[in-house]
């Protein structure tokens, strides 16, 4: 079974376990989840296409910026056609063109993870290795699995620490709006969309507490996959298209501007550190 397709049977046990424990209940979330899955189609597989390269080398002269991707699917970049589509690589890319230097993109998502696994994705860095920037997506599998709210948020705060103690500037990109998936039908969808809100807003908390920023996906690009879900979603309508993180890279790439100072205005639905606002 497909990563996708293990999610959505766990988004139908998340229902079961918040509230609805009628015989009739649960076998409405059972229908409801078999549904999502045959509208979904034909699975991604389990690898996101491998994009790590130091991007515009020739187009550009000097040192390359180092730039870590840590998180989920979504970070990994499932659903992207061309390597160049993969959320790294249109971050690097984007970076490459507004400061005129190459960007080395080194990818340690892995597709289907939750926040625990991030640890892990920082024990297999190379030793030495340090980025000057790090983004980091993850938090709808921690949804459709139950996770508290209080254990990811906890788990994502420690990531963020130790890549600070790293000098590494951090960027978060919350949790997205579950609600945008259209193939779960209601009610999973909307109690999907409540839960991933809860965890963006603890992920926004802790990450401005422990001096990272932090983009609120949900508020940022979000509206673009509920209006046009179409054209931002792949072909399993679960993850999303070359043109859905074209979208995603261009909500994160102000604030990685930001926390590496290359910018100084702070969009909305962006939140710097605490300690920034402070002073």
């Amino acid at each position: 079974m497909s990563r996708t397709r293990s999610a959505l049977l766990a988004v139908g046990a998340l229902a079961a376990g918040v509230g609805v424990t009628t015989g009739g209940g649960r076998e409405l979330l059972r229908r409801q989840a078999a549904i999502a899955r045959a509208r979904i189609g034909k699975p991604l597989g389990e690898d996101a296409l491998a994009a790590d390269k130091t991007w515009k080398k020739k187009t550009y002269g000097g040192a390359p910026l180092h730039l870590l991707v840590l998180g989920d699917s979504i970070a990994a970049g499932l659903g992207a056609e061309r390597p160049k589509d993969t959320l790294g690589a249109r971050i690097a890319r984007d970076l490459a063109k507004r400061l005129h230097r190459p960007v080395a993109l080194h990818t340690a998502a892995v597709v289907g993870s939750e926040t625990s696994a991030l640890a892990g994705q920082l024990d297999g860095l190379a030793p030495g290795y340090v980025a000057d920037v790090a983004v980091i997506v993850v938090g709808g599998n921690d949804v459709t699995h139950r996770v508290p709210v209080s254990t990811s948020a906890a788990q994502l705060e420690e990531a963020i620490l130790r890549l600070r103690v790293e000098g590494t500037a951090v960027v978060v990109g919350t949790c997205p709006d579950l609600g945008a998936l259209r193939p779960v039908p209601q009610p999973l969808r909307s109690l999907g969309s409540r839960m991933s809100k809860q965890l963006a807003a603890a992920q926004a908390e802790v990450a401005v507490r422990s001096g990272a920023h932090a983009v609120s996906l949900a508020h940022v690009v979000g509206p673009f996959f509920i209006t046009n879900p179409d054209e931002m979603f792949s072909l399993d309508r679960f993850h999303p298209s070359a043109l859905g993180y074209k979208r995603t890279a261009k909500a994160l790439v102000p604030s990685v501007l930001l926390a590496l100072g290359h910018e100084a205005t702070v969009p909305f639905g962006h939140h710097q550190p605490r300690d920034l606002v402070a002073d």
